[in-house]
Protein backbone atom coordinates (compact mmCIF):
# COMPACT_ATOMS: atom_id res chain seq x y z
CA UNK A 1 0.00 0.00 0.00
CA UNK A 2 1.64 3.02 -0.98
CA UNK A 3 1.54 6.55 -2.39
CA UNK A 4 0.07 7.17 -6.37
CA UNK A 5 1.90 9.67 -8.07
CA UNK A 6 1.10 9.70 -11.55
CA UNK A 7 1.73 12.51 -14.31
CA UNK A 8 -0.90 12.14 -17.44
CA UNK A 9 0.91 14.03 -20.61
CA UNK A 10 -1.64 15.60 -23.05
CA UNK A 11 0.69 16.16 -26.20
CA UNK A 12 0.01 18.74 -28.52
CA UNK A 13 -1.58 20.93 -26.35
CA UNK A 14 1.59 20.11 -24.01
CA UNK A 15 -0.62 19.51 -20.82
CA UNK A 16 0.87 17.59 -17.64
CA UNK A 17 -2.12 16.71 -15.53
CA UNK A 18 -1.64 14.92 -12.15
CA UNK A 19 -3.27 12.15 -10.39
CA UNK A 20 -2.16 11.52 -6.33
CA UNK A 21 -4.25 9.20 -4.28
CA UNK A 22 -3.19 6.48 -1.92
CA UNK A 23 -4.13 2.99 -2.11
CA UNK A 24 -5.10 2.29 1.42
CA UNK A 25 -7.76 4.81 1.80
CA UNK A 26 -8.77 4.52 -1.77
CA UNK A 27 -9.11 8.16 -2.83
CA UNK A 28 -7.26 10.24 -5.10
CA UNK A 29 -7.37 13.85 -6.27
CA UNK A 30 -7.05 15.17 -10.27
CA UNK A 31 -4.83 18.52 -10.56
CA UNK A 32 -5.59 20.16 -13.87
CA UNK A 33 -7.66 18.35 -16.15
CA UNK A 34 -8.07 18.60 -19.94
CA UNK A 35 -11.57 17.54 -20.76
CA UNK A 36 -11.28 13.90 -21.86
CA UNK A 37 -11.82 12.61 -18.82
CA UNK A 38 -11.86 9.31 -19.43
CA UNK A 39 -7.83 8.80 -19.05
CA UNK A 40 -8.38 10.38 -15.30
CA UNK A 41 -11.01 7.66 -14.61
CA UNK A 42 -9.58 4.88 -16.20
CA UNK A 43 -6.42 5.34 -14.25
CA UNK A 44 -8.19 5.71 -11.17
CA UNK A 45 -10.19 2.76 -11.40
CA UNK A 46 -6.79 0.79 -12.56
CA UNK A 47 -5.57 1.90 -9.10
CA UNK A 48 -8.39 1.17 -7.16
CA UNK A 49 -9.38 4.50 -5.98
CA UNK A 50 -12.05 6.75 -6.01
CA UNK A 51 -11.64 10.30 -7.37
CA UNK A 52 -12.84 12.99 -4.37
CA UNK A 53 -11.02 16.02 -4.92
CA UNK A 54 -10.30 18.09 -8.84
CA UNK A 55 -7.94 20.91 -7.87
CA UNK A 56 -7.44 23.25 -11.06
CA UNK A 57 -4.11 25.89 -9.92
CA UNK A 58 -5.99 28.80 -12.18
CA UNK A 59 -8.32 29.92 -15.26
CA UNK A 60 -6.71 28.61 -18.29
CA UNK A 61 -6.08 29.95 -21.11
CA UNK A 62 -5.10 27.32 -23.54
CA UNK A 63 -7.36 24.20 -22.97
CA UNK A 64 -11.09 23.55 -22.18
CA UNK A 65 -10.96 22.67 -18.18
CA UNK A 66 -12.08 19.25 -17.71
CA UNK A 67 -12.83 19.92 -14.53
CA UNK A 68 -16.73 20.37 -14.89
CA UNK A 69 -16.68 17.33 -16.81
CA UNK A 70 -14.48 14.92 -14.63
CA UNK A 71 -17.04 15.91 -11.57
CA UNK A 72 -20.19 14.89 -13.60
CA UNK A 73 -18.42 11.70 -14.37
CA UNK A 74 -16.72 10.69 -11.11
CA UNK A 75 -19.67 11.46 -9.02
CA UNK A 76 -18.20 11.72 -5.42
CA UNK A 77 -15.45 14.46 -6.28
CA UNK A 78 -15.83 18.13 -6.01
CA UNK A 79 -14.10 20.98 -7.68
CA UNK A 80 -11.50 23.34 -5.73
CA UNK A 81 -10.81 26.24 -7.12
CA UNK A 82 -9.03 29.81 -6.30
CA UNK A 83 -10.69 33.21 -5.40
CA UNK A 84 -7.34 34.75 -4.79
CA UNK A 85 -7.40 37.96 -6.58
CA UNK A 86 -10.81 38.27 -7.17
CA UNK A 87 -11.31 35.45 -9.56
CA UNK A 88 -15.02 34.01 -9.74
CA UNK A 89 -17.10 31.33 -11.35
CA UNK A 90 -20.08 30.67 -13.44
CA UNK A 91 -20.20 26.96 -11.54
CA UNK A 92 -20.44 25.11 -8.48
CA UNK A 93 -16.78 24.99 -6.33
CA UNK A 94 -15.38 24.85 -3.51
CA UNK A 95 -12.49 28.04 -2.61
CA UNK A 96 -9.54 27.50 -1.80
CA UNK A 97 -6.84 30.36 -0.65
CA UNK A 98 -3.28 30.54 0.88
CA UNK A 99 -2.56 28.24 3.19
CA UNK A 100 -5.56 25.89 3.36
CA UNK A 101 -4.54 22.14 3.66
CA UNK A 102 -5.94 18.98 2.30
CA UNK A 103 -4.76 15.24 3.19
CA UNK A 104 -5.31 12.86 -0.09
CA UNK A 105 -4.61 9.44 2.26
CA UNK A 106 -1.31 10.07 3.63
CA UNK A 107 -0.26 13.48 1.42
CA UNK A 108 -0.42 16.53 2.45
CA UNK A 109 -1.30 19.23 -0.09
CA UNK A 110 -1.06 22.76 0.82
CA UNK A 111 -2.37 25.89 -0.96
CA UNK A 112 0.00 28.74 -2.02
CA UNK A 113 -0.92 31.76 -4.07
CA UNK A 114 1.43 32.27 -6.77
CA UNK A 115 0.02 35.16 -8.60
CA UNK A 116 1.93 36.20 -11.93
CA UNK A 117 0.57 33.93 -14.36
CA UNK A 118 -2.50 34.70 -13.20
CA UNK A 119 -3.86 36.63 -10.47
CA UNK A 120 -6.05 33.90 -8.85
CA UNK A 121 -3.30 31.44 -9.54
CA UNK A 122 -2.24 29.39 -6.73
CA UNK A 123 0.61 26.24 -6.10
CA UNK A 124 -0.04 22.56 -4.28
CA UNK A 125 3.03 22.36 -1.89
CA UNK A 126 3.03 18.22 -1.89
CA UNK A 127 4.47 16.88 1.80
CA UNK A 128 4.27 13.26 3.80
CA UNK A 129 1.13 13.93 6.37
CA UNK A 130 3.60 12.89 8.97
CA UNK A 131 6.34 15.73 8.13
CA UNK A 132 4.48 18.75 6.85
CA UNK A 133 6.73 21.27 7.87
CA UNK A 134 9.04 19.09 4.66
CA UNK A 135 7.50 19.09 1.21
CA UNK A 136 8.77 17.15 -1.31
CA UNK A 137 7.35 18.58 -4.60
CA UNK A 138 5.46 21.47 -5.46
CA UNK A 139 2.87 20.94 -8.45
CA UNK A 140 3.31 24.55 -9.60
CA UNK A 141 0.80 25.33 -12.77
CA UNK A 142 1.80 27.98 -15.20
CA UNK A 143 3.86 29.76 -12.43
CA UNK A 144 7.17 27.98 -13.06
CA UNK A 145 8.29 25.39 -15.71
CA UNK A 146 11.61 23.57 -16.89
CA UNK A 147 13.99 26.17 -17.68
CA UNK A 148 11.08 28.94 -17.91
CA UNK A 149 8.09 30.75 -16.24
CA UNK A 150 4.91 31.59 -17.26
CA UNK A 151 3.63 34.70 -19.62
CA UNK A 152 2.49 37.72 -17.32
CA UNK A 153 0.94 39.26 -20.55
CA UNK A 154 -2.21 37.02 -21.11
CA UNK A 155 -4.94 39.80 -19.29
CA UNK A 156 -4.00 42.54 -22.15
CA UNK A 157 -1.35 45.26 -21.94
CA UNK A 158 -2.82 47.17 -18.90
CA UNK A 159 -2.38 44.39 -16.45
CA UNK A 160 1.04 42.75 -17.95
CA UNK A 161 3.51 44.64 -15.72
CA UNK A 162 1.25 44.21 -12.56
CA UNK A 163 1.33 40.64 -12.88
CA UNK A 164 5.12 40.71 -14.17
CA UNK A 165 5.52 42.28 -10.61
CA UNK A 166 3.41 39.87 -8.83
CA UNK A 167 5.63 36.77 -11.02
CA UNK A 168 8.83 38.15 -9.47
CA UNK A 169 8.15 37.92 -6.20
CA UNK A 170 6.15 34.43 -6.57
CA UNK A 171 9.84 33.06 -7.73
CA UNK A 172 11.67 35.26 -5.34
CA UNK A 173 9.64 35.21 -2.15
CA UNK A 174 7.68 31.48 -2.81
CA UNK A 175 10.07 29.46 -4.94
CA UNK A 176 13.39 30.24 -4.26
CA UNK A 177 12.51 29.83 -0.53
CA UNK A 178 11.67 26.26 -1.23
CA UNK A 179 14.95 24.00 -0.21
CA UNK A 180 17.15 22.64 -3.19
CA UNK A 181 15.60 19.29 -2.96
CA UNK A 182 12.16 19.98 -3.79
CA UNK A 183 10.44 18.09 -6.85
CA UNK A 184 8.95 20.55 -9.62
CA UNK A 185 6.30 19.43 -11.20
CA UNK A 186 4.84 22.15 -13.52
CA UNK A 187 1.40 21.80 -15.60
CA UNK A 188 3.25 21.99 -19.44
CA UNK A 189 5.91 20.82 -21.00
CA UNK A 190 7.85 21.47 -24.10
CA UNK A 191 5.76 23.37 -26.65
CA UNK A 192 3.56 25.20 -25.09
CA UNK A 193 2.83 29.03 -25.67
CA UNK A 194 1.95 29.55 -22.03
CA UNK A 195 5.79 30.30 -21.36
CA UNK A 196 8.21 30.92 -23.19
CA UNK A 197 11.40 28.16 -24.23
CA UNK A 198 9.83 25.69 -21.58
CA UNK A 199 12.45 22.75 -21.20
CA UNK A 200 12.08 19.28 -22.65
CA UNK A 201 12.38 17.49 -19.35
CA UNK A 202 9.12 17.05 -17.26
CA UNK A 203 10.07 17.71 -14.09
CA UNK A 204 12.75 19.24 -12.21
CA UNK A 205 14.09 20.21 -8.87
CA UNK A 206 14.43 24.05 -7.05
CA UNK A 207 17.89 23.50 -7.15
CA UNK A 208 18.43 22.83 -10.76
CA UNK A 209 16.07 25.81 -11.45
CA UNK A 210 17.65 27.75 -9.02
CA UNK A 211 20.81 27.46 -10.88
CA UNK A 212 20.24 27.27 -14.61
CA UNK A 213 16.34 28.87 -14.95
CA UNK A 214 16.77 32.62 -16.17
CA UNK A 215 13.56 33.78 -14.96
CA UNK A 216 15.18 32.84 -11.34
CA UNK A 217 18.49 35.20 -12.07
CA UNK A 218 17.24 38.66 -11.69
CA UNK A 219 17.83 40.46 -8.37
CA UNK A 220 15.00 43.67 -9.52
CA UNK A 221 11.62 43.60 -10.80
CA UNK A 222 12.31 46.38 -13.91
CA UNK A 223 15.03 44.10 -15.30
CA UNK A 224 12.54 40.97 -14.67
CA UNK A 225 9.92 42.43 -16.13
CA UNK A 226 11.41 43.52 -19.48
CA UNK A 227 12.84 40.13 -19.89
CA UNK A 228 9.62 37.87 -19.10
CA UNK A 229 7.42 40.08 -21.91
CA UNK A 230 9.87 40.83 -24.27
CA UNK A 231 10.35 36.90 -24.35
CA UNK A 232 6.77 35.65 -24.02
CA UNK A 233 5.96 33.90 -27.44
CA UNK A 234 3.18 35.66 -29.42
CA UNK A 235 -0.07 35.15 -27.88
CA UNK A 236 -2.72 32.61 -29.19
CA UNK A 237 -6.05 33.96 -30.46
CA UNK A 238 -8.02 31.44 -28.76
CA UNK A 239 -6.57 32.39 -25.21
CA UNK A 240 -8.98 35.01 -24.25
CA UNK A 241 -12.05 32.73 -25.47
CA UNK A 242 -10.61 29.80 -23.18
CA UNK A 243 -10.36 32.08 -19.82
CA UNK A 244 -14.25 33.37 -20.75
CA UNK A 245 -15.14 29.67 -21.25
CA UNK A 246 -13.29 28.37 -18.47
CA UNK A 247 -14.46 30.50 -15.91
CA UNK A 248 -18.34 30.62 -16.83
CA UNK A 249 -18.02 26.67 -16.79
CA UNK A 250 -17.76 24.62 -19.62
CA UNK A 251 -20.52 22.71 -21.19
CA UNK A 252 -21.06 19.16 -19.60
CA UNK A 253 -20.98 16.97 -22.49
CA UNK A 254 -21.64 13.79 -21.06
CA UNK A 255 -19.82 11.95 -24.35
CA UNK A 256 -18.74 12.90 -27.56
CA UNK A 257 -20.33 15.00 -29.92
CA UNK A 258 -22.39 13.80 -32.89
CA UNK A 259 -20.83 13.62 -36.03
CA UNK A 260 -22.61 12.54 -38.98
CA UNK A 261 -21.15 10.80 -42.00
CA UNK A 262 -21.75 12.07 -44.76
CA UNK A 263 -21.08 10.73 -48.17
CA UNK A 264 -19.74 12.09 -51.33
CA UNK A 265 -22.11 14.01 -52.87
CA UNK A 266 -23.72 15.00 -49.55
CA UNK A 267 -20.49 16.37 -48.77
CA UNK A 268 -20.15 18.13 -51.24
CA UNK A 269 -23.13 19.54 -51.69
CA UNK A 270 -23.35 20.90 -47.75
CA UNK A 271 -19.72 22.50 -48.87
CA UNK A 272 -21.32 24.61 -51.60
CA UNK A 273 -23.79 25.17 -49.04
CA UNK A 274 -21.71 26.61 -46.63
CA UNK A 275 -22.94 24.43 -44.02
CA UNK A 276 -19.13 24.49 -42.28
CA UNK A 277 -15.67 24.69 -43.02
CA UNK A 278 -13.80 22.25 -44.43
CA UNK A 279 -11.37 20.99 -42.62
CA UNK A 280 -8.89 18.04 -43.87
CA UNK A 281 -6.98 16.31 -41.55
CA UNK A 282 -4.84 13.87 -43.20
CA UNK A 283 -1.38 14.15 -43.63
CA UNK A 284 0.55 17.03 -45.64
CA UNK A 285 1.70 14.17 -48.55
CA UNK A 286 -1.68 13.10 -49.04
CA UNK A 287 -3.47 16.79 -48.42
CA UNK A 288 -0.72 17.63 -51.57
CA UNK A 289 -1.74 14.36 -53.85
CA UNK A 290 -5.40 15.64 -53.58
CA UNK A 291 -8.32 17.55 -51.56
CA UNK A 292 -11.27 19.58 -52.09
CA UNK A 293 -11.17 23.05 -52.96
CA UNK A 294 -11.12 25.25 -50.54
CA UNK A 295 -10.53 22.70 -47.40
CA UNK A 296 -7.73 23.91 -45.08
CA UNK A 297 -5.66 21.38 -44.07
CA UNK A 298 -4.73 20.69 -40.65
CA UNK A 299 -3.25 17.65 -39.59
CA UNK A 300 -4.45 14.93 -36.93
CA UNK A 301 -1.27 14.91 -34.98
CA UNK A 302 -2.09 16.09 -31.07
CA UNK A 303 -0.72 19.67 -33.28
CA UNK A 304 -4.21 20.01 -34.46
CA UNK A 305 -5.73 21.40 -30.74
CA UNK A 306 -3.51 24.49 -30.94
CA UNK A 307 -3.94 25.29 -34.82
CA UNK A 308 -7.23 24.81 -34.71
CA UNK A 309 -7.83 27.25 -31.94
CA UNK A 310 -5.41 29.79 -34.29
CA UNK A 311 -7.51 29.69 -37.15
CA UNK A 312 -10.93 28.45 -36.68
CA UNK A 313 -14.17 29.91 -34.81
CA UNK A 314 -16.14 28.17 -32.67
CA UNK A 315 -18.76 29.50 -33.70
CA UNK A 316 -18.50 27.78 -37.27
CA UNK A 317 -19.17 24.27 -37.20
CA UNK A 318 -16.55 21.98 -39.37
CA UNK A 319 -17.02 19.25 -42.10
CA UNK A 320 -14.23 16.54 -41.43
CA UNK A 321 -11.56 14.73 -44.10
CA UNK A 322 -10.31 12.43 -42.56
CA UNK A 323 -7.43 9.70 -43.01
CA UNK A 324 -9.56 6.67 -42.42
CA UNK A 325 -13.63 6.66 -40.80
CA UNK A 326 -11.71 5.18 -37.90
CA UNK A 327 -9.53 8.41 -36.94
CA UNK A 328 -13.03 10.09 -35.91
CA UNK A 329 -13.06 9.78 -32.47
CA UNK A 330 -9.56 10.41 -32.06
CA UNK A 331 -10.01 13.86 -34.38
CA UNK A 332 -12.49 14.76 -32.52
CA UNK A 333 -10.75 14.76 -29.39
CA UNK A 334 -8.24 16.79 -30.32
CA UNK A 335 -10.97 19.24 -31.68
CA UNK A 336 -12.54 19.37 -28.29
CA UNK A 337 -9.38 20.24 -26.02
CA UNK A 338 -9.42 23.96 -27.72
CA UNK A 339 -13.52 24.24 -27.53
CA UNK A 340 -14.40 23.28 -30.66
CA UNK A 341 -18.18 21.16 -30.68
CA UNK A 342 -19.93 21.68 -33.53
CA UNK A 343 -19.47 19.43 -36.63
CA UNK A 344 -21.34 19.41 -39.35
CA UNK A 345 -19.91 16.06 -40.66
CA UNK A 346 -17.59 14.07 -41.85
CA UNK A 347 -16.72 12.53 -45.40
CA UNK A 348 -17.69 8.83 -45.56
CA UNK A 349 -14.70 7.13 -47.19
CA UNK A 350 -12.45 9.59 -46.67
CA UNK A 351 -11.01 11.03 -50.40
CA UNK A 352 -11.30 7.42 -51.92
CA UNK A 353 -14.67 7.23 -51.64
CA UNK A 354 -14.48 11.05 -53.24
CA UNK A 355 -12.08 9.98 -55.87
CA UNK A 356 -14.41 7.26 -56.66
CA UNK A 357 -17.16 9.59 -57.20
CA UNK A 358 -15.46 11.53 -59.79
CA UNK A 359 -15.35 14.95 -57.63
CA UNK A 360 -12.82 17.87 -59.16
CA UNK A 361 -9.43 17.89 -56.94
CA UNK A 362 -7.21 20.67 -55.78
CA UNK A 363 -3.46 19.77 -55.92
CA UNK A 364 -0.27 21.19 -53.50
CA UNK A 365 3.40 20.35 -55.10
CA UNK A 366 5.55 19.69 -52.43
CA UNK A 367 9.35 20.69 -53.48
CA UNK A 368 12.30 19.15 -51.81
CA UNK A 369 14.56 21.68 -50.13
CA UNK A 370 17.20 20.63 -53.27
CA UNK A 371 14.60 21.91 -55.66
CA UNK A 372 14.01 25.24 -53.92
CA UNK A 373 17.61 25.75 -53.73
CA UNK A 374 17.98 25.37 -57.68
CA UNK A 375 15.36 27.24 -58.10
CA UNK A 376 16.95 30.71 -56.28
CA UNK A 377 15.12 33.72 -56.87
CA UNK A 378 12.50 32.68 -59.37
CA UNK A 379 10.81 31.37 -56.18
CA UNK A 380 9.07 33.32 -53.75
CA UNK A 381 9.95 31.86 -50.43
CA UNK A 382 7.80 32.15 -47.09
CA UNK A 383 8.59 31.45 -43.66
CA UNK A 384 5.64 30.97 -41.62
CA UNK A 385 7.26 29.63 -38.07
CA UNK A 386 6.82 31.64 -35.26
CA UNK A 387 9.31 35.09 -34.01
CA UNK A 388 11.52 33.61 -32.31
CA UNK A 389 12.35 30.37 -34.91
CA UNK A 390 12.50 33.01 -37.15
CA UNK A 391 15.51 35.28 -35.38
CA UNK A 392 17.04 31.56 -34.97
CA UNK A 393 18.02 31.58 -38.35
CA UNK A 394 16.02 31.33 -41.85
CA UNK A 395 16.04 30.50 -45.68
CA UNK A 396 18.19 33.59 -47.57
CA UNK A 397 15.77 35.57 -49.82
CA UNK A 398 12.41 34.48 -47.37
CA UNK A 399 9.55 36.27 -46.34
CA UNK A 400 8.57 35.92 -42.80
CA UNK A 401 4.85 35.91 -42.23
CA UNK A 402 4.07 34.27 -39.07
CA UNK A 403 1.30 31.36 -39.89
CA UNK A 404 -1.92 32.84 -38.24
CA UNK A 405 -0.80 36.31 -39.60
CA UNK A 406 -0.42 34.64 -43.38
CA UNK A 407 -4.25 35.18 -44.59
CA UNK A 408 -4.27 38.62 -43.63
CA UNK A 409 -0.67 39.87 -45.18
CA UNK A 410 -1.32 37.45 -48.23
CA UNK A 411 -1.69 40.46 -49.98
CA UNK A 412 2.01 41.49 -49.52
CA UNK A 413 2.87 38.16 -51.77
CA UNK A 414 3.15 38.29 -55.68
CA UNK A 415 0.03 35.99 -56.40
CA UNK A 416 1.38 35.49 -59.83
CA UNK A 417 4.80 34.48 -58.55
CA UNK A 418 5.34 30.34 -57.83
CA UNK A 419 5.17 30.28 -54.19
CA UNK A 420 7.04 28.00 -51.44
CA UNK A 421 6.36 28.25 -47.92
CA UNK A 422 8.33 26.08 -45.16
CA UNK A 423 7.94 25.79 -41.40
CA UNK A 424 10.23 23.79 -39.45
CA UNK A 425 8.64 20.40 -40.72
CA UNK A 426 6.33 20.81 -42.99
CA UNK A 427 3.10 20.16 -41.05
CA UNK A 428 2.74 24.19 -40.67
CA UNK A 429 3.26 25.31 -43.71
CA UNK A 430 1.02 22.75 -45.37
CA UNK A 431 -1.53 24.47 -43.45
CA UNK A 432 -0.20 27.71 -44.86
CA UNK A 433 -0.62 26.44 -48.66
CA UNK A 434 -3.88 25.69 -48.30
CA UNK A 435 -4.46 29.31 -46.24
CA UNK A 436 -3.13 30.44 -49.85
CA UNK A 437 -5.12 28.35 -51.97
CA UNK A 438 -7.85 29.79 -50.13
CA UNK A 439 -6.92 33.14 -50.94
CA UNK A 440 -6.39 32.43 -54.52
CA UNK A 441 -2.75 31.73 -54.94
CA UNK A 442 -2.63 29.14 -57.61
CA UNK A 443 0.69 28.05 -57.85
CA UNK A 444 2.17 27.39 -54.28
CA UNK A 445 4.31 24.60 -52.98
CA UNK A 446 4.82 22.93 -49.58
CA UNK A 447 8.04 21.96 -48.91
CA UNK A 448 8.05 18.73 -46.53
CA UNK A 449 10.83 18.68 -44.33
CA UNK A 450 11.13 22.36 -44.25
CA UNK A 451 14.22 23.70 -42.40
CA UNK A 452 15.45 20.58 -40.21
CA UNK A 453 15.44 19.16 -44.28
CA UNK A 454 17.19 23.03 -45.12
CA UNK A 455 20.09 23.12 -42.44
CA UNK A 456 20.89 19.20 -42.42
CA UNK A 457 21.52 19.69 -46.53
CA UNK A 458 23.96 22.43 -45.11
CA UNK A 459 22.71 24.87 -47.14
CA UNK A 460 23.39 28.50 -46.71
CA UNK A 461 21.78 30.55 -43.70
CA UNK A 462 20.75 33.68 -43.34
CA UNK A 463 20.03 36.37 -40.75
CA UNK A 464 20.96 33.82 -37.44
CA UNK A 465 21.26 35.54 -34.05
CA UNK A 466 24.19 34.82 -31.50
Amino acid sequence: MALIFERIQTEGIAVLSYLIGDDSDGVAAVFDPTWDVDKYVDLARQKSVTITHIFETHIHADLVSGARELCARAGSAKIFLSEEGGASYGFVHETIRDGDRFEIGKTLVTVRHTPGHTPEHVSFLLADRSHPETPWGVLTGDSLFVNSAGRPDLLGEGESKKLAEQLFHTLQDFYKALPDGVLLYPAHGAGSPCGADIGDRLESSIGYERRHNAFLQFEHVPSFTEYALGTAPPVPHYYPLMKQVNARGPEILGSLPRVPGLPPKAFRQAAQDGAGVVVDTRSMLGFGGGHIEGALNIGGSPMLSIWAGWLLDPEEPILLVLDADTKLEEVVKLFLRTGYTRFAGYLVGGMKAWDNAGFQLEHVRQMTVHEVQDAGDALQVVDVRAPDEWKGGHVPGARHMFLPELREKASELDRLRPTAIYCDSGYRASIGTSILQQEGFTKVCNIPGSWQAWTKAGFPVEGREP
